[in-house]
């Protein structure tokens, strides 16, 4: 992944994405930490871009560290925790999150803590396997004893029969979005190649292009790497049913735990 991934997307990315389900991801992840006992304390989200989950996280009661690697994403983060802290209080202005903008696969902190957490496929964007045990094993370097990692990623189907070879486009009075895929199949990889059109104050419309890499990968593939990073696989579920992952599930959940370093 690019150092310069997200550097135009970031202005625009939660007006584009406004339809993503955090809410439905807020309940499943806080509800898999409180049946491990996490309901409160240190937790860490990985590719925690405009820290809108972060936030989300921050107000369920957790002291939330992000990181991410692009620092436009992680400006309008600050931005939106500055706009919180001048809110009201009781919604969530009190929290305290501290942002990093660090590479997942070189992440360090200051010390450990009680779980970490992953949404929105920002694990695809590891390119190979390599890169998936660099961040596995960081992962469990920096978990307390007995603490639980939680993330989703996107499946072999979604990126070859969903996305394909896709075209896609979104408008909104900000501006425009085309999203055109490639799939590859050698390597399981897709290619956006993302053009976007923003207006400018004094009203024109100016281009902006970038290309994003995601890897897709087999359950057993993740699990068995997960395995060698010393976390143990707990879960994988289909992340619409929260059941049992099928040919068709397009996006999977997994929960490992620490079991000693």
């Amino acid at each position: 992944m690019s150092d310069r991934s997200y550097a135009s997307l970031a202005k625009v990315y939660d007006l584009f994405l406004g339809d993503v389900p955090y809410g439905e991801w807020l309940d499943y992840i806080t509800g898999v930490l409180r049946a491990h006992g996490i309901s409160d304390g240190l937790v860490l989200e990985l590719g925690c871009g405009t820290g809108t989950f972060t936030q989300m996280l921050a107000k369920a009661g957790y002291d939330m560290i992000g990181v991410d690697s692009s620092p436009e994403m992680l400006q309008i983060a600050s931005e939106k925790q500055r706009a919180a802290c001048s809110g009201p209080k009781g919604q969530g202005a009190d929290a305290d999150i501290l942002y990093l903008q660090q590479d997942m696969r070189e992440f360090e902190l200051y010390g450990t803590v009680r779980a970490v957490v992953c949404v929105c496929d920002s694990i695809n964007y590891m390119a190979d396997e390599e890169d998936l045990l660099r961040v596995f094993s960081l992962v469990n370097n920096y978990l307390d004893p007995g603490g639980v990692f939680v993330f989703d990623m996107k499946t072999v189907h979604y990126l070859a029969d969903v996305m394909g070879d896709s075209v896609a486009a979104q408008h909104r009075k900000e501006g425009t979005l085309i999203w055109e895929n490639a799939y590859f199949e050698e390597d399981q990889t897709n290619e956006y190649d993302l053009t976007f059109f923003l207006k400018e104050p004094d009203g024109r419309y100016v281009r902006h292009r970038e290309t994003h890499l995601q890897r897709a990968y087999p359950a057993e593939t993740v699990k068995s790497l997960l395995a060698r990073a010393g976390l143990v696989p707990e879960q994988v579920l289909d992340a619409d049913t929260r059941g049992e992952p099928r040919p068709d599930s397009e996006r999977l959940y997994f929960v490992a735990r620490e079991c000693g370093k």
